[in-house]
């Protein structure tokens, strides 16, 4: 069994405990890093947050496991960051990227409540002049096409089709305060470049605020 099928095996399991119609947030490892529960305990306690993030996934592996990572909670919110990874690859193409992201949502349209809300998560930016870092840190030593420009590009992309479909909301505002004066992820706020220590995560939830809270 791989790593992933044992996080997917593991969700399964706790998806027999988990209160239903709470929060989930689920995507790749910058989910599955965001201690937003342990952060929320000096913040709002009675916001509950089932975090269904898997280091390394890709939209492939998210459209297979949507019921164990959001269906089978019935939430009245999903908060989703994920296809960093496939900007990550060799053979990324954005156009598949955006027809996976189309695929996800659409599910999510078609089998959650009309109640529930679906946030799409901007992704954060990177900081390309930590590389040296990256490849100290990852073993992999690569962003791919993973740059800020493309960033921005794939976040524009998923925002258009966002507001012409009508089926989630986008949320941008997790950008502001990450970033130094050249537009790049704060090293301060970085492990290697991408990913974030607690203290990035503690501005992500003050801007997530808002839309934890609204009903």
């Amino acid at each position: 069994m791989t790593d992933w099928e044992m996080k997917v095996h593991n969700f399964m399991c706790l998806n027999k405990f988990v209160k239903k119609g709470e929060i989930v947030f689920t995507g790749s490892s910058l989910c599955e890093l965001f201690p937003i529960n342990e952060m929320l305990q000096n913040v709002e306690p009675r916001i509950r947050v089932y975090n269904r993030g898997i280091g390394g996934d890709v939209t492939d592996g998210l459209l297979e496991r949507m019921d164990e990572s959001i269906f089978d909670l019935e939430p009245k919110k999903v908060f989703i960051n994920i296809g960093t990874n496939d900007i990550s690859r060799p053979e990324y193409k954005r156009e598949r990227l955006m027809s996976q992201y189309r695929k996800i949502l659409m599910q999510i349209c078609r089998r959650v409540s009309p109640e529930t809300k679906t946030y799409v998560m901007s992704y954060y930016l990177v900081n390309c002049e930590m590389l040296p870092v990256a490849q100290t840190w990852s073993g992999e030593g690569q962003f791919g096409a993973r740059t800020n420009a493309e960033l921005e590009a794939v976040n524009a992309e998923v925002g258009k089709w966002q507001r012409s479909s009508g089926c989630a909301h986008a949320i941008r505002c997790v950008r502001l305060g990450l970033l130094d004066e050249k537009g790049n992820l704060k090293a301060e706020y970085t492990i290697e470049g991408m990913h974030m220590y607690a203290n990035g995560y503690a501005v992500v939830l003050e801007k997530l605020m808002p839309y934890l809270l609204e009903e």
